[in-house]
């Protein structure tokens, strides 16, 4: 029942996970320019530095006030700021929304060691109108597994090759998924892998990397609709796109009652 009033109150004259300009799922090899505001949920989170605000993490907005992020994403006495609609970071762009944070929930078992229950989430100081430029995705059904080799996207602005650059621009990559008995064998992720997390990608050519933590892995229901199945955690010390390393979500269905818990709560 919490989820059925989470996702009634994201859905509205703009439903969520369904974006105005869809995204053109070509299948690539490495990641690519997004058509703009085709991910119209995608955030940058940015923190201040010295007066400048810098992008550090990815996320999603799961409503008119909520943005779901990484844990590890969050450090105390930064000051965060979120930004919505936009595509190309370097730009001011029509249809941008720039607003603060009221309240930062980071998940009380999170474990930076182990790398366990990565998942935080960001309350705006204020409500956002949703436009063609900003909505919300959907959350998938609590305790969903996604099947091996489900074909989901990447967003994000992270770097465009191990040690590279930042990108400027929105990028995509399709990252099918890996299922648990395959990514937790020994010569995948072994035992650092849980059931509480999604793999995808391992081909050695694209993957996540540093700058999309916290951000997406969407996917398409069989409605039609776009859900956030993961939340970009962690990939290979070795490189972003090692083989067998594929990158590391927190399975969002995994957390369905936890997000509802606090959005209520908070």
């Amino acid at each position: 029942m919490k989820f059925l009033v989470l996702a009634l109150f994201v859905a509205g004259a703009y439903g969520c996970g369904v974006p105005t300009f869809p995204p053109v799922l070509s299948r690539v090899v490495g990641g690519h320019d997004v058509r703009p505001h085709s991910w119209p949920w995608q955030i940058s989170l940015q923190y201040n530095s010295a007066g400048d605000w810098r992008h550090t993490c990815g996320g999603t907005l799961i409503s008119d006030q909520w943005v779901l992020t990484a844990a590890h994403c969050i450090s105390s006495g930064r000051e965060y700021r979120v930004a919505l609609g936009k595509h190309n970071l370097l730009e001011t762009e029509n249809g941008s929304v720039f607003v603060g944070t009221s309240n930062i929930i980071v998940h009380e078992d999170w474990n930076s060691f182990f790398i366990r229950n990565d998942i935080a989430l960001i309350k705006l100081e204020s409500s956002v109108n949703f436009s063609d430029t900003v909505t919300a995705s959907c959350l998938p059904e609590a305790g969903f597994v996604l099947p091996n080799n489900e074909s989901c996207y990447i967003t994000g602005w992270g770097r465009l090759f191990t040690g590279g650059p930042i990108a400027d621009i929105l990028q995509q990559v399709l990252l099918p998924v890996v299922d648990y008995p395959t990514c937790s064998q020994s010569d995948w992720w072994g035992s650092q892998v849980k059931e509480t997390m999604v793999c995808a990608g391992g081909d050695g050519v694209v993957a996540g990397c540093n700058g999309d933590s916290g951000g997406p892995l969407n996917c398409l229901n069989a409605a039609g609709v776009w859900e956030v199945h993961g939340i970009v955690s962690f990939g290979s010390g070795l490189g972003c796109n090692y083989p067998k390393k594929p990158t590391v979500f927190t399975r969002v269905s995994s957390y369905i009652d936890w997000i509802s818990s606090k959005i209520v709560a908070y």
